[in-house]
């Protein structure tokens, strides 16, 4: 974890790119930093689970640098192409 000139407490996490869904892997992340079960959380909707899912299954070529962006339970989170993911708590 690490802090922001803002004081916003972020927290990163490596995603393995070869998973089968990494979307769930988001899910359990954010459950992990609010201390509650998956099922606890309220669904993410198709667009950003497909979103996460090709970023993975179809990588851009690695010069692209593309990132995925979202809210989500409270969380803005960010998943770069390599599987690098940040969790910045949202006010």
């Amino acid at each position: 974890m690490t802090e922001a000139s803002n004081g916003d407490r972020i927290v990163h996490r490596q995603f393995d790119t070869d998973q089968d869904d990494p979307a769930t892997a988001v899910a359990e992340a954010v459950a992990d930093l609010q201390e509650v079960e998956t099922t606890d959380l309220e669904t993410m909707y198709e667009q950003v689970d497909h979103l996460v899912d090709h970023l993975f299954s179809t990588p851009p070529d690695p010069g692209a640098q593309v990132q995925v962006e979202f809210t989500f339970e409270g969380y803005r989170v960010t998943v770069d192409q390599d599987g690098n993911a940040r969790f910045v708590e949202v006010s």
